[in-house]
């Protein structure tokens, strides 16, 4: 039953959209040319009508209002849709541009659309303050996080700081792709296929890692050790080659390997190298290059060192050196 109600209401076909714009148009067209009369009689009636202040108010009026409302904005609705077709072939158009070029019109022909049905319902638009003045209280109450939401998302769309299929990270450690953006929410999708919608606000008030704003360059950071006797010249050098010989490690800039510091079992190296483009991911070639590190280190008799503890026992003590 809910569907079919939805479906009544907003049909997605084109022709039951066409055919429920061509009833409404029939049936405000007919009561403009007195057809309605007998329904306006029997409604229009003092029995069906109520007063507030030096408003009156029958099932007439309050019919009209409705189908006048409906008409408007159904109209609205399908000139929105056919501009946001239109908007959406212009590929030489920046996705975000579209976003807020279409966000902006919907604004503003929505606002129209109400502007109109409220005239043609013969509503005074000097009410429109007392309206404002009630959707402030609303804001200040309830609708704050809808506004600052809806705020935010213009903002974003401004600012250009998060669009489309850019990659982000969270400060909860959420990281994906940005697949959508609209008025209240971003939809991100994840690495295992999870859709997460984040409030607007959240990019405007928290730290927010964009990993391709403006480049799609990653640094990626191996730390490793080797054991104390080896040649350490030998052990940089091959550690470099494994990364030099990485199809993704580019040479501009130039990967790099550093000796961090004396270890209690190790002497501790860090490799430094960079990728072209993070969407295709760094897990990989961080694995690759430390499995070719781990091929070379055997080849050339260099050892990987590990925590080793040995214990001496004298006269029942147990003594413990590292």
């Amino acid at each position: 039953m809910k569907s079919f109600l939805i479906a009544l209401i907003k049909p997605t076909g084109a022709w039951a959209r066409w055919l429920v714009f061509l009833m409404l148009a029939g049936i405000v067209a007919a009561g403009v040319l007195g057809h309605l009369d007998t329904v306006r009689a029997f409604l229009d009636t003092d029995a069906l009508t109520f007063q507030v202040g030096n408003v009156r108010i029958s099932a007439y009026t309050v019919l009209r209002a409705l189908v006048v409302l409906a008409l408007v904005f159904w109209t609205t609705a399908i000139i929105v849709d056919v501009v946001d077709h239109r908007l959406e072939k212009l590929t030489k158009m920046r996705a975000t541009t579209r976003i807020l070029v279409t966000k902006v019109f919907q604004i503003a022909i929505y606002i129209l659309a109400g502007l109109v049905a409220l005239d043609m319902i013969g509503l005074d638009l000097t009410t429109l303050t007392v309206f404002g003045g009630a959707l402030g209280i609303g804001l200040g109450f309830g609708l704050q996080k809808i506004a600052s939401n809806f705020i935010s998302g213009l903002i974003l769309l401004l600012e250009r700081s998060v669009e489309q299929e850019d990659l982000i990270e969270l400060p909860d450690g959420t990281t994906g792709f940005v697949r959508r953006s609209s008025a209240r929410y971003t939809l991100i999708e994840t690495f295992d296929g999870k859709e997460i919608l984040v409030p607007n606000e959240d990019f405007i008030t928290n730290r927010v890692t964009n990993w391709t704003l403006s480049s799609t360059k990653a640094r990626i950071q191996i730390n490793l050790g080797v054991a104390y006797g080896s040649d350490l010249e030998k052990a940089q050098a091959l550690i470099l080659e494994a990364a030099l010989e990485h199809p993704r490690c580019i040479e501009d800039p130039a990967p790099q390997c550093f000796l961090l510091n004396f270890g209690e079992s190790s002497v501790d190296f860090t490799l430094l190298f960079w990728v072209e483009n993070v969407v295709d991911g760094r897990w990989a070639p961080q694995s690759e290059v430390m499995f070719a590190i781990w091929r070379k280190f055997r080849e050339n008799g260099i050892e990987i060192p590990f925590p080793q503890r040995d214990l001496h026992i004298k006269s029942g003590e147990v003594k413990a050196d590292v």
